[in-house]
């Protein structure tokens, strides 16, 4: 039962994987056409051998078989022809076929929840958009050209082969069921390993991947032998899977040989008691010896497709997974910014537990509230459930009166401006990081106006090519606070009614703060803000500041009525005064 599903499973698959190359069925079905010609000439060639030895060498009546050697040029020009039209077209299907998958495994990427990205590696992922997907198009593609090119010319030799001899014929078929038993165990193995193999490519992705991005951090913390090691851990389950499954595939092909080899051996022997003529047994001959690389190519392409079909399991299973949640239908051209938790409770899983537990407070618009308390107290988190990365396990977080889910999401995302303390930068120019996305529609004296404001072109305008210098891999090539300052930029050009700001001056020198804090000011003046300060010499002129702990509101305030109640922020102000003063 389990088998006859995993069977109904895999043709699944491999339809849904045809799917995508049947928009360009012309062209497949030229790439068949062709294919049905270079079939049809091996058959015509064995066929040719009859007359060439019947009539050419035992009767040596050269008259009849003149035009042989110009018809046997034609037929290998037409064979020829036949092959570069099949190749050619099939290869047209197939690098087509990668595209659209890879194009709509990239979408689903961009479309999947935050919550996906926290189970998976990175590297896992890069593995499936690259790997697996070449692996699809083995099966889509290579692998047809194997079974549809070298199964008409097995039936063509064979249809040649009765011909000639049928009772002949018949010892050849018999091997015919045990070769389909073989390869039918050689599939289960096939797709068993493939499917093996594909994750541990994933692995070797995903630790070649975080010693690129980490090389700083392994460089100085001395982390080369650790990372050797780990790579060639997972490098050598991948060479040792691809072995066990070179293995199978280079067993296979000779027992299915010498199953063969045997039937072929009976042949001649059968041939040897039987009147034939000498024609009918080297056309026969033929046809037997021709049959065989074609059935070897039918064989050997199991390995491939099963491979596959393995990589298009994984594939749709990515395809398939849920979404983010698009939200409601409310659209507003600009959110008030009236903010409000209520009782908010949320977990990222069961087993971690509540990381924010009953979160109530609310926001005017135009308010600022600072968020403080010990890392890990759930201050990032927090901030984090507004663009809806994530939604509440319990409560309401509500907009201008409606929960955050009535609102479409992109329309809700319009609404919100962020710095963060990990400025992402993307691989291209200062301009393009600052007008990024949906933020391309501005002028160029927008963009320098908020790059003046958050005090980034004094360091622009030293740079050789100013706002179009590249700023190298999630802006490597930058210092620190010259990121964030480009990150405040970003912000300010968004110019959206809610504001977060996560640390959004950590990276700074004093003098570059000073014009930053001015500028956020200036900035937080109409807009409702949620500032994550550490250093609380930031948070002191907030409207309210919520003292977070252990995922709790402990206390909530102004600045000088917190110092009053000589509680946990009071105490959170010593300590890191007394740290300053030392």
């Amino acid at each position: 039962m389990d088998q006859a599903r995993a069977e109904h499973s895999v043709l699944k698959v491999y339809r849904r994987l045809m799917s995508y190359a049947l928009p360009h069925w012309r062209r497949y079905a030229l790439a068949i056409v062709g294919m049905a010609i270079y079939a049809f000439t091996q058959a015509v060639f064995a066929a040719l051998v009859q007359p060439l030895l019947d009539k050419g060498f035992v009767l040596h009546d050269v008259s009849s078989i003149r035009m042989l050697p110009l018809e046997v040029v034609g037929l290998f020009l037409l064979r020829g022809c036949a092959d570069f039209m099949a190749a050619y077209n099939i290869g047209w299907v197939g690098r087509s076929v990668i595209k659209r998958l890879r194009q709509e495994t990239f979408a689903q990427l961009l479309q999947l929840p935050s919550r996906y990205y926290d189970s998976i590696s990175s590297g896992m992922l890069l593995s499936k958009i690259t790997y697996n997907i070449e692996q699809v198009a083995e099966a889509t593609t290579n692998a047809v050209t194997v079974l549809v090119r070298d199964g008409l010319t097995i039936v063509g030799l064979i249809f040649i082969m009765f011909y000639q001899s049928w009772k002949l014929s018949l010892f050849i078929l018999v091997v015919g069921p045990v070769i389909a038993l073989l390869v039918r165990y050689i599939s289960e193995r096939f797709r068993r390993y493939s499917r093996r193999i594909q994750d541990s490519m994933g692995d070797v992705t995903k630790v070649a991947d975080e010693v690129i991005s980490g090389q700083r951090v392994v460089k100085l913390f001395g982390g080369h032998g650790h990372e050797t090691r780990r790579f060639e851990r997972v490098n050598e389950k991948n060479r040792y899977l691809n072995m066990k499954l070179m293995l199978v595939n280079a067993g296979s092909s000779p027992i299915i040989q010498m199953i063969a080899g045997a039937g072929m051996a009976a042949v001649i022997y059968v041939a040897l008691r039987q009147v034939v003529t000498v024609g009918t047994f080297g056309s026969f001959l033929a046809a037997t010896l021709l049959i065989l690389p074609p059935l070897k190519h039918v064989t050997d392409v199991n390995a491939p497709l099963q491979r596959g079909i393995a990589a298009g399991q994984s594939i749709f299973e990515l395809l398939d997974d849920t979404t983010e949640d698009q939200g409601g239908n409310v659209t507003v051209p600009r959110a008030e910014g009236d903010l409000e938790f209520d009782a908010v409770s949320f977990a990222y899983t069961e087993t971690k537990g509540e990381v924010l537990q009953d979160i109530s407070f609310k926001a005017a618009p135009g308010e600022t509230i600072a968020l403080v308390g010990r890392s890990g107290s759930g201050k990032s988190t927090l901030v984090g459930l507004l663009p809806r990365f994530y939604d509440p396990s319990r409560g309401q977080i509500r907009l201008d009166g409606r929960d955050l889910r009535e609102f479409a999401l992109a329309n809700l995302r319009e609404q919100l401006a962020m710095v963060s303390q990990d400025v992402m930068l993307f691989n291209d120019s200062i301009r393009n990081n600052i007008a990024y996305g949906s933020l391309e529609k501005h002028s160029e004296a927008d963009i320098r106006a908020v790059a003046e404001a958050a005090y980034a072109m004094p360091f622009i305008q030293r740079l050789p090519q100013g706002l179009d210098t590249l700023v190298g891999d999630r802006g490597v090539l930058l210092s620190g606070g010259e990121r964030q300052r480009i990150a405040v930029a970003r912000a300010l050009l968004k110019n959206a009614p809610l504001l977060i700001l996560d640390e959004a001056t950590s990276a700074l020198d004093s003098e570059s703060e000073r014009h930053i804090q001015a500028a956020l000011e200036t900035l937080m003046a109409n807009r409702t803000t949620l500032v994550i300060a550490h250093r609380l010499s930031t948070v002191e002129r907030a409207d309210r500041i919520l003292v977070l702990d252990r995922g709790r509101i402990a206390e909530i305030g102004k600045h000088g009525e917190l110092l009053a109640k000589n509680g946990r922020y009071a105490a959170l102000h010593r300590l890191q005064f007394r740290d300053s003063d030392e």
